[in-house]
């Protein structure tokens, strides 16, 4: 098999002619030849910006958070941060570079080996989950639930879930099969045509983060609507989307393995997390402010001589202004679920 075509190809012939929505997104981020694996990341060189890529203050603000949540917890021997979805490292530089303490703490997990490499030193670079004891700190990811594998549901009269089968000349086709008994919760009269994503993968994540953990907190930014309900209102072009080469992508089924797929991710279906709210008031809860205020001084201290430490610090403002956009990323939600000393297995 040389693509995520023939992978998918491979699955649906093996499944006796259809695969579920999940199945076939899984073999497109993730294969074999899938857009993560292979290498499809966030950045300026990569398929689309995301808040750490916009410079280190994201990593900054992280940073200052990383510590209160340290001293919060009573400043325990085992705290530990886990970065899930870790591309090529772009946050944890951001973070490391703030915080240098935190270098042999800092465990970054990414599935693509080609971007696990780009990790920097001292970070320990994890595949998957890490198998280890149940410790103090927090769990991290930014943009992540958007990626997981959802099944799709679809509004035919009924609710309906979406499969995928081969079509003419190599592509691939939707047909839909009963839903699963346990959607009863799905809205009763949408429109005809409505569509909305069935996130098990997200809400198991959450919960495995959650267990994860013997102390500390789940965080995660990310694009939420509130309810299921909102999302089955909206056009599905907008919450259902790709990314390719800086902009959006082609259709969903074209050409897997080479666009990102993703889907704003409903909190109503997940474990309920204690805090949540948007990017912009978040980050300025951890005192971007205070940073930017800070960049604005070190740049006025060295403006007649400039080095590489001012400019950085110069360019705080910018980012700023990036990060807290309330119509771009400032319009994110920052969720967070908190985990106590007594709370064994997460919700």
């Amino acid at each position: 098999m040389h693509s995520a075509s023939d992978e998918v190809g491979a699955a649906i012939a093996a499944a006796g002619g259809a695969i579920r929505f999940d199945e076939f997104m899984r073999i497109a981020l993730y294969g074999e030849h899938g857009f993560y694996t292979t290498g499809g990341q966030a950045g300026r060189r990569g398929d689309f910006i995301t808040s750490p890529e916009v410079g280190p203050l994201f990593g900054a603000v992280l940073a200052r958070w990383i510590d209160e949540e340290w001293r919060r917890l009573e400043e325990p021997d085992d705290f530990t941060i886990v970065e899930f979805g870790a591309g090529p490292g772009t946050l944890a530089r951001g973070v490391l570079a703030a915080a240098p303490r935190w270098r042999d703490h800092y465990v970054a997990v990414e599935v693509s080996d080609q971007q696990r490499r780009q990790h920097p030193s001292g970070v320990r670079s994890l595949p998957a989950w890490p198998d280890e004891p149940r410790f103090s700190g927090v769990v991290i990811a930014n943009e992540l639930l958007d990626n997981l594998p959802f099944r799709l549901a679809v509004f035919d009269g009924g609710w309906r879930e979406v499969m995928v089968g081969a079509g003419r000349d190599s592509g691939f086709v939707e047909t839909t099969v009963a839903p699963d008994p346990a959607w009863d919760w799905l809205p009763s009269r949408p429109d005809h045509g409505a569509r909305v994503p069935i996130q098990d993968q997200s809400a198991e994540w959450v919960r495995a983060a959650q267990r994860m953990l013997r102390q500390g907190t789940v965080t995660v930014f990310d694009y939420f609507t509130a309810t299921t309900a909102e999302l089955a209102a909206r056009p599905w072009r907008e919450w259902l989307r790709t990314y390719s080469a800086h902009g959006r992508g082609g259709h969903y089924l074209r050409e897997p393995g080479t666009q990102d797929i993703t889907a704003q991710v409903c909190l109503d279906q997940l474990p309920s997390p204690q805090v949540a709210g948007l990017q912009r008031d978040v980050l300025r809860q951890w005192g971007i402010d205070a940073l930017v205020d800070e960049g604005r001084r070190a740049w006025a201290a060295a403006a007649a001589r400039p080095d590489v430490a001012a400019m950085t610090m110069r360019s705080r403002t910018r980012e700023a202004e990036a990060l807290l956009e309330p119509e771009g990323l400032g319009g994110f939600v920052a969720a967070s679920w908190l985990v106590e000393k007594s709370n064994h297995h997460g919700k």
